[in-house]
């Protein structure tokens, strides 16, 4: 059994694909993400995809870095309040939409049918359902990101690797590098919260991508593989116990 790892940092990403929103604190719920995560996606063309009854769709219905590596030189704030979304592009305000209305989604759909116009299978459109997260995977979960194997694989590119490439919630530091791989089936607690470890993150080529310029510059998943025969980073869990978490707060490996 490992020690105990400290959170350096929570994220959440309000639209799928987007910008991460660092957060201080979150309010974990059982059987839910971070607050606020992965609410809405841009549908990349007719995807089928029913408000009224949301379905796990794979993510290739939407746009996302994996695919569209432009989407990384945009910075976007969301406000939870007022529903309203910023985009900036090169430093400046691009679009602003109420994702409330009619309007204001339009004006985002807008911005996007230009922005990715040789990328697009379809008109894009906003999605969003109560409840829902668009999530690359099915179930509600947290990803996880040990620093020490981001640091890990910085020693084997020989670059500097930005963890943001791994769009994790929670960043942790003091764990050996790769330990986090092995506490698949197990619990950790954080404060109050308690959460099941249910899998490991399978990278794809969104890692490639600069978070900061857009241009995809390593070659993350290919690296992984060849050191280690796998190309997994990061773990996914659902939580059992809702509580407050905070940077700063302590990971537990439960026994």
């Amino acid at each position: 059994m490992i020690g105990p790892a400290r959170i350096e940092g929570i994220y959440r990403y309000p639209v799928k694909g987007l910008s991460p929103e660092p957060l201080d604190q979150a309010r974990l719920q059982a059987g839910e993400t971070v607050p606020g995560d992965r609410l809405f996606a841009i549908e990349n063309g007719p995807s089928g995809f029913d408000p009224a009854q949301p379905r796990y769709q794979p993510k290739t219905h939407y746009l996302m870095l994996m695919r569209n590596e432009r989407l990384a030189r945009l910075r976007t704030r969301f406000d939870g309040a007022s529903r309203t979304l910023l985009i900036e592009r090169e430093g400046h305000d691009a679009v602003r939409g109420d994702l409330g209305t009619t309007q204001g989604r339009t004006a985002i759909e807008r911005f996007f049918a230009g922005f990715c116009a040789d990328e697009l299978r379809g008109p894009p459109r906003l999605l969003h359902a109560a409840g829902f997260s668009f999530s690359d995977v099915a179930r509600k979960v947290v990803s996880v990101i040990n620093l020490a194997s981001v640091q890990a694989l910085e020693q084997l590119t020989g670059m500097a690797v930005n963890p943001l490439r791994f769009r994790a919630n929670v960043y942790a530091a003091g764990w050996p590098a790769w330990a986090e791989l092995d506490l698949v089936g197990s619990e950790i607690a954080i404060g109050e919260a308690r959460l099941k470890i249910v899998k490991r993150i399978v990278r794809c080529a969104a890692t490639n991508v600069n978070p900061v310029t857009g241009i995809r510059d390593l070659t993350i998943p290919e690296t992984l593989r060849r050191a280690y025969g796998h190309s997994d980073c990061g773990i996914y869990a659902e939580v059992v116990r809702g509580g407050e978490v905070a940077v700063g707060d302590r990971l537990l490996p439960v026994e």
